[in-house]
């Protein structure tokens, strides 16, 4: 893996980032903030990785090199670390960046560092085509789950739409709001993520030692996400105290964030402590997904909604809040899981009980079957029909 730190290189270094050692029909620069373990990190990797292998010459580009997903950096990607302290920062950088390297594409994700990107853009005067990738909505909804800097983000799109030459939405209900925005339709297409490559059945398939699973005496539902607002862990905690009163069961919880102790307090305020237990950041979730009874997101928003589909991959059931705007794409408005409304525990522990009752009503086939739709395959053909298409 080759590392440059972008801040203290020269400009007399210009253009060594890409291979010149071979014709290349496209060269593309994929920006991300840094390399923690959330999903668009990881949709970040595997499109690096899927694009590279279809003769894309590629450079992954972060805010900062930190986080969790630093060891999963594909082999032989070059990596632009800006040692940015605030996403400010790297507007400045980036122009560097643009009128250094000139690549053919550039693409950003998330909010900020669109924004971000569709600045330097602009100051660099760069003929370099510009692709912005939403992964949050956009609502008011979602923007209520976090501080006020994201309140801005549709102004900021609005303002610099024409210097944006292609928007990118993970789901059609982003598609529609980055539309209301004010992106033309041409400019705005739906890539889904791509979430089942060909290793999954392997990384699927290993051992999980955690007792609950390895010896299991009684239902155990897992959840995965970051312990954040937006994905109102708090309201699947009430739900269980209300399912685990009736059925005991236990949850298990995989991510980390800064609502832990607020979380572990709730459980045990409720009761439920000894029922429910914090797993924290695993590197690999699928096979806890695959014992699983049944897999639950309890989210107020998502742009997507990646561990949907993994935990269809494994052949469980899942239960979803019917949120903003990826799960009723994922599940075919309840054709293959259970939608529930936000933010009411009554209606999700109801959910969770008729999942174990009806677990049958969901083959493992079928389950697998619409997983496959997500692949790695399928996301990174569409970005390089899109990318050929913009160059």
């Amino acid at each position: 893996m080759q590392t440059i730190d972008y801040d203290d290189r020269r400009p007399d270094t210009a253009r060594h980032v890409f291979d010149t050692s071979a014709e290349k029909p496209i060269t593309a620069a994929i920006y991300i903030h840094d390399l923690s373990p959330g999903g668009v990190e990881r949709q970040s990797l595997v499109l690096t990785s899927e694009l590279q292998a279809r003769g894309v010459d590629v450079v992954l580009i972060v805010h900062q090199m930190r986080g969790e997903l630093v060891s999963l950096l594909p082999p032989g990607v070059p990596v632009v670390n800006l040692h940015s302290a605030r996403t400010l920062q790297d507007i400045w950088r980036l122009r560097r960046f643009l009128r250094d390297e000139q690549p053919d594409i550039f693409m950003a994700n998330v909010d900020h560092n669109n924004i971000a990107a569709a600045l330097a853009k602009t100051l660099a005067g760069s003929q370099t085509r510009l692709v912005i990738c939403q992964h949050n909505p956009l609502t008011a909804g979602f923007h209520a789950t976090v501080n006020w800097k994201h309140r801005v983000v549709p102004w900021f799109y609005r303002a610099l739409a024409s210097r944006i030459d292609h928007a990118v939405a993970v789901s059609d209900g982003l598609a529609g709001e980055i539309i209301d925005v004010g992106f033309p339709p041409s400019k705005v297409s739906t890539i889904f993520n791509g979430v089942i490559g060909d290793d999954f059945g392997a990384r699927a398939s290993l051992p999980v030692h955690h007792p609950w699973l390895a010896q299991k005496d009684r239902p155990v539902f897992v959840t995965a996400g970051r312990l954040v607002e937006m994905k109102d862990q708090r309201t699947l905690l009430q739900a269980f105290a209300l399912h685990v009163g009736q059925c005991p069961s236990r949850l298990m919880l995989l991510g980390v964030g800064p609502m832990l102790d607020e979380l572990r307090a709730l459980a045990g305020s409720l009761g439920i402590a000894e029922h429910v237990a914090f797993e924290g950041f695993v590197s690999n979730p699928l096979p806890y997904m695959r014992e699983a009874d049944a897999f639950v997101l309890s989210s107020r928003s998502e742009g997507f909604g990646n561990v949907l589909v993994e935990a269809m991959g494994c052949g469980t059931p899942v239960v979803s809040t019917d949120c903003p705007h990826g799960p009723a794409d994922i599940l075919a408005h309840g054709k293959f899981g259970t939608l529930v409304p936000p933010r009411n525990p009554g209606a999700l522990a109801s959910a969770l009980g008729r999942v174990l009752q009806d677990r049958r009503q969901w083959s493992s086939d079928s389950l697998r079957g619409r997983a496959e739709a997500f692949s790695y395959a399928a996301c990174a053909d569409e970005y390089a029909r899109l990318f050929r298409s913009l160059v």
